[in-house]
Formats: C-alpha cells, sequence, structure tokens
C-alpha cells in the first residue's frame, strides 16, 4: 500500500503548522515542499500500514468508525480510496471528513491517497463495519 498525502499551504498560514496537521493523523516516509509560485504545496509519502497509524487509531478513539467507512466507500476507485480531512482538526489531532473539500474546509483540505491491491480490504483494515459502536470482523491491512 501508498500513500500519498496532500496539503495546498496558503500565504496566510504557517508553513510548520500544515506539516504539523498532516503528522498528527500520518507518518511519512518523506516529506517534499514544492513551490507553485503563488503557493506552496506539501506532498508526504508512505508505504504500509505503519504509516496510518495514526489515523486508524485516532477513527477508533474518536469512534466515528461508521463515517470514516462511508467517506472512504465514496472516495474508492479501481486501486484507489482518495479522502479528505479538515485541515483545522488535523492540526489538533483530530480527524475529521469533508464531502466537499473547498467548501467544508476553508483553509483547503488534506487530502489522503491511497492506492493499494485490495481497496476492500483496505477499507475493512482502516474502517471496519461496526455493531453498538465497536469494530467487528477486523481485517488485517492489505500488501503489507
Amino acid at each position: 500500500m501508498e500513500v500519498e498525502v496532500r496539503a495546498e499551504v496558503r500565504d496566510t498560514e504557517d508553513l510548520r503548522k500544515v506539516k504539523k496537521a498532516i503528522l498528527n493523523l500520518f507518518s511519512p516516509d518523506s516529506v517534499e515542499v514544492e513551490d507553485l509560485g503563488d503557493r506552496r504545496l506539501i506532498v508526504a509519502r508512505g508505504r504500509g500500514a505503519s504509516s496510518l497509524r495514526k489515523l486508524y487509531n485516532a477513527l477508533r478513539s474518536q469512534r466515528i468508525l461508521d463515517a470514516a467507512r462511508s467517506y472512504l466507500r465514496m472516495g474508492c476507485a479501481g486501486n484507489t480510496v482518495v479522502f479528505h480531512l479538515h485541515k483545522q482538526a488535523a492540526y489538533v489531532g483530530v480527524a475529521s471528513f469533508c464531502s466537499l473539500p473547498e467548501r467544508e474546509s476553508p483553509l483547503g483540505p488534506i487530502t489522503f491517497i491511497v492506492t493499494t491491491s485490495d481497496t476492500k480490504r483496505f477499507i475493512d483494515w482502516l474502517a471496519p463495519r461496526t455493531v453498538r459502536g465497536q469494530p467487528v470482523g477486523e481485517a488485517k491491512p492489505p500488501d503489507p
């Protein structure tokens, strides 16, 4: 499984704070800052389930597995799952999904792009089904 996380850094934002927002929910192997002239873009990349362990734990501690599962399924296409998190919430370590990123996250979202050989298993691992709020049938992560 390969994970790419992207976040635009607007003129009014502090680069370190946007990077912290990403690192609160993702453990990358590399982080690059691309200068696009009028703005900057942070691109973080990681491999394997360990890169998503912080997000995995946040979804469980916040008890939002059902909502997360819904957003992940909406962003599933082929061997890729794309989802967006609110940048400001991530800065304080909270995973908050957005379906209309530019409207719901005024400073722009943090976008996760996960490429895996088995998207269903990925979703079942990161956000399994629940019964009365408890995960059931948790899968092992794909592409170990």
